[in-house]
């Protein structure tokens, strides 16, 4: 069943059926490889949250887009709560998943087909370090300011990432300087997902710090208004529309 390239949504679907019981390889380009968090994390409970994700979810509100929707923990909830939410993410498992959740709105589509003929939405919701998606700083201000287009007057974009320089890792530190020698931000990792036979295509993902994040929005019509926590290596961004 499914797409061979679909690691991620072969991992939750398994996990949503009970079976297999083993962890998303994390793969970088150098070689480097890491294991995921666990996939109890993506169908986890509001009470079984990092403290920052149930801090920053307070600021959803009217109708909301979950980018990267995953299991739908984040867009379950809001729909609990009688928000109006699309969830998108480009696994066509997750989406299956999500509807077998009882997620009302759900699409297959990236981050980068977003358009106005989805409507207008108050809240963009990119929790699980889905700031991500935006895979380097070109890509993401342009994807920014098409979100500019498509959201509220009053909108806002939450949005998680990691501070990659916070780190006693020995592996990641050579990363950070091969990233720069190729003219990439330090946290522009290439990369994909393995799980059992199954492996993802290729991608970039970007993490930032807290200062990137700023530089970034900056000029794209939105500024960051709250950071959660202010300090540590992760950390949410509360982005507001700046005009």
């Amino acid at each position: 069943m499914g797409d061979l390239r679909d690691a991620y949504g072969h991992a939750l679907w398994d996990y949503l059926q009970r079976k297999g019981r083993g962890y998303e390889v994390v793969e970088r380009e150098d070689g480097y490889v890491g294991i995921s968090g666990g996939r109890e994390m993506y169908f986890a409970d509001y009470r079984n949250w990092p403290s920052r994700h149930r801090q920053a979810i307070r600021y959803a509100k009217g109708r909301v887009l979950d980018v990267g929707c995953g299991a739908g923990r984040h867009a379950l909830y809001l729909q609990r709560k009688g928000l109006d939410v699309l969830g998108i993410d480009t696994s066509p498992l997750a989406v299956r998943v999500c509807r077998h959740r009882g997620l009302k709105h759900v699409r297959l589509m990236s981050v980068n087909q977003i358009s106005p003929a989805l409507g207008t939405f108050t809240t963009v919701l990119m929790l699980g370090n889905n700031f991500g998606l935006f895979a380097n700083p070109e890509r993401a201000r342009w994807l920014l300011r098409r979100l500019h287009g498509t959201a509220d007057q009053d909108a806002r974009i939450i949005a998680e990432t990691v501070d990659i320089y916070q780190t006693d890792n020995p592996f990641h530190r050579p990363y950070h300087r091969l990233n720069r020698q190729k003219g990439r931000m330090a946290g522009q990792v290439r990369m994909r997902v393995r799980y059992q036979k199954y492996a993802t295509p290729w991608f970039d993902y970007l993490f930032v710090s807290r200062k990137e994040m700023e530089k970034i929005v900056h000029g794209t019509g939105w500024a960051v208004q709250r950071l959660i926590p202010p300090s540590g290596p992760l950390y949410i961004a509360v982005i507001v529309k700046a005009d």
